[in-house]
C-alpha cells in the first residue's frame, strides 16, 4: 500500500524493529478490513480486524481487555475478563452504532458457523466505539449489517490507515484522527515474536500534543489562533495481537503497557476519555468442545519487559500513522478539522523536529 506513514516524514518512534509491514496484520493470520461512509451528512464507517482465516469460535484465542478510563460503550468486554477468550472478529465503529454492529458479527458468525458444521447457541461479539458526532450525523446510525460484511469482505493484510472505515469521523489532539497501526518484532530465547497494533484514534488536547518530545501542539494553537481544547475527552480503541505464547494475566498486564504511547503524545487520559485496549494471542487456540485438561506454554515472567517496550512503541506510532494518514475534513454542518501532514509541512513546526 503506497501510503505515506509518519516514518517517511522522518519521525521513528523508538529502538524496535518492525514487521514487514510494520502494521497489526504482520501477526500471522491477522486481517483488516473497512467499510467508509463518506457523504455530506455522514463521516463513518466500520473497521473489522479478523484474527484468523479459520472459524475463530470453532478455535477461539487466548484474549484479555484493559480498561485505562471507561468513558465508553463497548461490548463483550464482560467475557473476554471472565474467560479470557475471543470468538469473534473484532469491530470498530461509531458511539450509536455498537448495536448494529453487534448484530452485524451475530449474522456473520451464524452463516460461518452453519457453513462450517460447527454447533453454536451462544455468541460474544467484541465491539467497540468513538464518538465522531463532530463530523458525522451520528444519530442516524448509518452503519448497517451490510457495511460489516463488507468490510469483512475486504480484508486484507497490507490496509489503508488513516480517515477510513471507523476513523472516518474520528478527531485527534484536535486534528483529524483515524485508523493507525505499527508493529514490532521482539526476540525471545532465540525465537522472534511479532507484536502487532491498531487504534481508532479520537482522543487528545491540541495544546497538549507532543512528536518526538516537542510540544508541537502548543506552537500549532500560536500559529493558528485556534483553540487549545478544553479538555482530553473523545476516546480511543486500541487492539493488539501477538503470535508470543502468554496467559490472559501477562497479556493483560501487557495491554496496559500501551498508556505509555500515549502518554508520550500528550494524553493525560481526562474524564470523558474512553481509553480501552483489547488484545488476542493467536499462539494459544482453543476448541470450543474442548473437555480435557488444557496445556499451554507461557513466556517467563522476567522475560516480558520487550513485549511491555513494544506495545509501547507500537502505541505511539500507531497513533501518529492514523493523523499523518488522514487528511482535512469538513464534515456535517460544516465543521472542519485540519490534518496534522499538512502542520508538519509548515516550516516553523519543521525546525522544531
Amino acid at each position: 500500500m503506497s501510503q505515506k506513514r509518519i516514518r517517511d516524514y522522518g519521525v521513528i518512534v523508538g529502538e524496535l524493529p518492525t514487521g514487514k509491514l510494520n502494521k497489526i496484520t504482520d501477526v500471522k493470520g491477522v486481517r483488516v478490513g473497512h467499510c467508509t461512509i463518506d457523504n455530506e451528512e455522514h463521516k463513518t464507517g466500520v473497521t473489522v480486524i479478523m484474527p484468523c482465516e479459520d472459524n475463530i469460535f470453532a478455535n477461539k484465542m487466548l484474549a484479555s481487555s484493559f480498561v485505562w478510563n471507561g468513558f465508553g460503550k463497548t461490548a463483550g468486554l464482560v467475557q473476554i475478563e471472565e474467560l479470557g477468550t475471543l470468538e469473534t472478529p473484532i469491530a470498530l465503529t461509531n458511539t450509536l452504532n455498537v448495536g448494529l454492529v453487534h448484530d452485524g458479527l451475530v449474522e456473520y458468525m451464524v452463516q460461518r458457523c452453519e457453513r462450517d458444521g460447527v454447533t453454536m447457541k451462544s455468541i460474544n461479539p467484541i465491539v467497540g466505539e468513538c464518538n465522531d458526532s463532530h463530523l458525522n450525523n451520528i444519530c442516524k446510525r448509518a452503519v448497517k449489517q451490510e457495511h460489516v460484511f463488507e468490510a469483512i469482505e475486504s480484508a486484507s493484510e497490507d490496509f489503508v490507515m488513516g480517515d477510513v472505515g471507523a476513523g472516518k469521523g474520528t478527531i485527534c489532539h484536535g486534528l483529524k484522527g483515524g485508523i493507525g497501526s505499527a508493529s514490532r518484532v521482539i526476540e525471545i530465547d532465540g525465537k522472534q515474536y511479532t507484536i502487532g497494533f491498531l487504534v481508532q484514534s479520537n482522543h487528545g488536547r491540541l495544546a497538549d500534543l507532543t512528536v518526538h518530545g516537542c510540544n508541537i501542539g502548543k506552537k500549532i494553537v500560536e500559529l493558528a489562533d485556534a483553540p487549545k481544547g478544553e479538555s482530553d475527552k473523545g476516546s480511543i480503541l486500541m487492539i493488539a495481537a501477538t503470535d508470543l505464547p502468554v496467559s490472559e494475566r501477562q497479556l493483560h498486564r501487557i495491554l496496559k503497557r500501551a498508556s505509555v504511547g500515549l502518554a508520550r503524545l500528550g494524553s493525560f487520559v481526562g474524564h470523558g476519555s474512553g481509553e480501552i485496549m483489547i488484545g488476542f494471542s493467536t499462539a494459544t487456540r482453543i476448541r470450543f468442545d474442548e473437555q480435557s485438561v488444557q496445556t499451554r506454554e507461557v513466556i517467563p515472567e522476567g522475560k516480558i519487559d520487550l513485549a511491555f517496550r513494544a506495545i509501547a512503541e507500537c502505541a505511539e506510532e500507531a497513533v501518529l500513522d492514523s493523523m499523518y494518514c488522514a487528511k482535512e475534513t469538513t464534515g456535517f454542518e460544516g465543521h472542519h478539522v485540519n490534518s496534522l501532514a499538512d502542520w508538519l509541512e509548515d516550516n516553523r513546526i519543521k525546525e522544531m523536529l
